[in-house]
């Protein structure tokens, strides 16, 4: 089981004038490979998300961070900025893999300004704010997910399919 964080940004969730369904959903729907350790609620500020994304991969070390809210088109959407400020190696093929699937079933999709990378040992990964979103992403992305971290944490060094063996 891999130890996962969840971060909300999200200035009407964190002044208590929106309930946070979207964590609520990936916070079960993460069960099958890992177990959420932390979770908070942070307002839309970069230097605030940046903050506890470098916490929870420097000190508290956890295999996965997943984001909700905050990859819009408002001017307060910068948690894709607050990603990039802190990560060291960008994984373009999640959110690429993420809109093109999620462009079958929306036009909207191709708003999505979600990012993906590496902090050390910490994969990070943004989810849009609607609960849906979170829900059919989750759906694509569990599958092959758990290999990625087994992959990034160690526990496995092999990433060849095996009918190509």
């Amino acid at each position: 089981m891999f130890k996962v964080g969840v971060l909300t940004a999200s200035d009407t969730g964190s002044k208590g004038e929106r309930e946070d369904v979207s964590s609520q959903v990936i916070i079960e729907m993460i069960k099958p490979i890992g177990e959420v350790v932390e979770y908070i609620m942070v307002a839309d500020n970069r230097a605030d998300i940046s903050e506890v994304l470098r916490k929870w991969s420097d000190e508290l070390k956890l295999d996965l961070i997943m984001t909700t809210g905050g990859t819009g088109f408002s001017p307060r959407d910068i948690t894709p900025e607050a990603t990039l400020d802190v990560v060291d190696r960008v994984v373009p093929g999640i959110p690429e893999a993420l809109r093109s699937m999620s462009y079958q079933k929306t036009n909207r999709a191709m708003l999505s300004r979600s990012a993906a990378g590496i902090r050390g040992g910490t994969l990070i990964i943004n989810m849009p704010g609607s609960p849906i979103a979170c829900r059919e992403y989750l759906e694509f992305l569990l599958p092959v997910l758990g290999h990625g971290l087994e992959i990034l944490t160690g526990s496995v060094n092999n990433c060849a399919r095996e009918d190509l063996k």
